[in-house]
């Protein structure tokens, strides 16, 4: 069988991982370490958050080191994960399908979706326990004509204990997240070496012939007939630019900003991540307590207990990309003013609560889906191989992903994945 190396362990490289095995020699190469839960007790973070030691994001990492934060050069922050499963264990969970500009483009996932929803159990189950101020928001947006809809997650959430910790990595194995395939493609014989950093693709003759890893100590040369990146939409591109493939400028990264107020016995910060959404313009807005603002925002200062809070996400324009190892990613105009129209909408959904336009507080602009850096283009559609990579290597994230999604991504990646590994066992197979 023919060596293929897949860089990185989340919803591309994990459901890569899995569609391949068998018929290739496959090793997931995953910078991280094991995934595990945040399993501090939230008490004692709020207890911390008043002494004044929580001051910049990215100190996260000392308390959860499977997150990770980054800045921008504009100080926009940027979130995900690290570690086996990517940034899936600490998602919400949601299987929303979002392959429209795909399908403009003439790149069919019909059949993948089909598989998937075979695969992984997606329901709206946790809708019967709600809360009651959960309940209230989701009446005001319909009353208001917003068309309202529970949030299908992937996972058993009939069993969701309400800890509010889905952004953490559930303790209860409730959500589903891609290790989940990785631990199938494992028991099928692929091999995961975790704490292995990719540096670059080693190229002989315009051919992949394998990668250059980092460990604890040492590099080292990898040899692969068949390289699949898929370290992100931040991880990927770093890896080609150090290879010697540019990238575009291209960089989406759907900001999220929350809207929220101080409400007697809100208990958002226990409620299901997410519980459902609606869609304007350029934006998807959420029910969703927002950690990152809690810990690190001084406008925050309210008892968990005591916040509700509105996301909105935002599908952002296409500009931005690195710059000597740093992200530089700047919002339009256009940009800003959706975002400002969906924070008067959220204003008025608040305001529903008999809540105040002026007691109402912004949280940290923040974002978690990056991608955007080298999209596939109408040519690439039946190949699903951007032009600009050798016959070998191939991208199974939100890299080739021509525009920003405006939502969660993780089930279209997913389906593009497996629609390349077709791809792949199709003309590398032996």
């Amino acid at each position: 069988m023919r060596k293929a190396i897949v860089v990185g362990s989340g919803a591309g490289g994990a459901s890569v991982a899995r569609e391949l095995a068998g018929d290739f020699d496959v090793t997931v190469l995953e910078a991280g370490k094991p995934f595990r839960p945040f399993s501090c007790s939230m008490s004692i973070l709020e207890q911390v958050r008043k002494s004044g030691l929580f001051f910049d994001e990215r100190e996260i990492r000392w308390v959860f080191p499977a997150m990770q934060i980054r800045k921008t050069l504009e100080k926009m922050v940027l979130v995900n994960g690290i570690g086996t499963g990517g940034t899936t264990p600490i998602a919400t969970g949601n299987a929303l399908r979002l392959d429209h500009d795909l399908k403009q483009m003439g790149i069919d996932l019909d059949e993948e979706f089909r598989k998937l929803y075979q695969e992984i159990p997606v329901s709206t189950d946790h809708q019967q326990h709600w809360n009651p101020v959960t309940w209230n928001l989701f009446h005001i947006c319909r009353n208001l004509g917003l068309d309202p809809q529970p949030t299908p997650k992937m996972g058993d959430y009939g069993r969701c204990t309400h800890c509010g910790r889905c952004v953490f990595g559930c303790p209860f194995g409730v959500k589903w997240d891609s290790r989940e395939f990785l631990q199938d493609a494992v028991s099928r014989g692929v091999r995961l070496v975790t704490g292995c950093r990719v540096d670059v693709i080693v190229f002989e003759h315009g051919t992949v012939k394998g990668v250059r890893v980092k460990d604890r100590f040492s590099s080292r040369f990898i040899p692969a007939e068949i390289v699949i990146l898929a370290a992100g939409g931040l991880g990927t591109p770093a890896i080609l630019e150090s290879s010697g493939i540019p990238c575009s400028s291209s960089l989406f990264v759907d900001p999220v900003l929350c809207v929220a107020a101080e409400l007697k016995e809100a208990f958002q910060n226990t409620e299901v991540a997410m519980p459902f959404f609606f869609q304007r313009d350029h934006i998807m807005v959420s029910p969703y307590f927002d950690y990152l603002s809690f810990f690190f925002n001084k406008g925050w200062r309210k008892p968990a207990s005591r916040i509700v809070s509105l996301m909105i996400k935002l599908s952002d324009s296409n500009e931005g990309g690195l710059y000597r190892g740093r992200v530089h990613k700047m919002l339009t105009a256009s940009d800003q003013r959706y975002l400002e129209e969906g924070v008067d909408l959220c204003r008025e959904i608040l305001g529903k609560m008999g809540i105040r336009k002026e007691d109402v507080f912004l949280g940290t602009l923040n974002a978690g889906h990056p991608g955007g850096m080298l999209p596939l283009t109408e040519r690439d559609a039946t190949s699903l191989h951007p032009s600009a990579l050798p016959e070998n290597l191939y991208i199974a994230d939100a890299t080739i992903l021509p525009k920003s999604p405006g939502g969660p991504p993780i089930l279209t990646l997913m389906a593009v994945a497996k629609k390349i590994s077709t791809r792949i066992r199709k003309h590398f197979a032996t």
